[in-house]
């Protein structure tokens, strides 16, 4: 409903208001008449209305009963309005409690969302953090395997370079190959 409406509603409620009152004034003239009538025959007995004013009487009587039932119509067309109005009110004013229960709930998971996607998070890098050590673990593990077998190849080769020493081999002169092997004769 708009604040339009709100308005429209205000001023039915006014006319059906003022039309209640002239309704409960024409019943009170309505009734004045009808004692007045009653203690005129009643006290009167030799007053007999004219025909003429009888049926004068019964077409303003007629009259106002006929405008009486058209207000009558009136307060019952404004009342059912009123009614789908007010049941339109109630069921937008249940929307709104809805729609402000849904928005709070929105607002507070939205708040929630940061510690959630930590948590989460925490979650999903705990089994990576720990592969990472591990891989840590077993690099330096290899690192120092690696460093022992080095340094065991390193002594290993130093050794075997002392033992036996691969000199060239030089071609000789053949002179020089009698003065060597004649010392050795001697």
């Amino acid at each position: 409903m708009s604040q339009s409406d709100t308005p429209n509603i205000q001023v039915l409620s006014t006319e059906v208001s003022q039309l209640r009152q002239e309704l409960q004034l024409r019943d009170q003239l309505v009734q004045q008449l009808s004692q007045e009538l009653f203690r005129l025959v009643k006290g009167n007995t030799s007053f007999i209305p004219q025909q003429p004013d009888l049926e004068r009487d019964l077409t303003q009587l007629q009259a106002l009963q006929e405008q009486l039932q058209a207000v009558e119509q009136q307060v019952a067309f404004y009342q059912e309005q009123i009614t789908t109005r007010d049941s339109e009110i109630y069921q937008l004013r249940q929307s709104v409690q809805e729609l402000t229960d849904r928005t709070r709930m929105l607002e507070q998971v939205v708040q929630e969302l940061p510690q959630i996607y930590r948590r989460k998070f925490e979650e999903r890098m705990t089994p990576v953090r720990e592969k990472v050590a591990m891989l840590q673990r077993e690099n330096r593990q290899l690192q120092a395997e690696l460093q022992s077998v080095s340094y065991r190849l390193a002594l290993k080769t130093r050794n075997a370079s002392h033992s036996c020493i691969d000199l060239p081999n030089f071609p000789r002169p053949a002179s020089e190959e009698t003065n060597i092997s004649t010392p050795q004769n001697a």
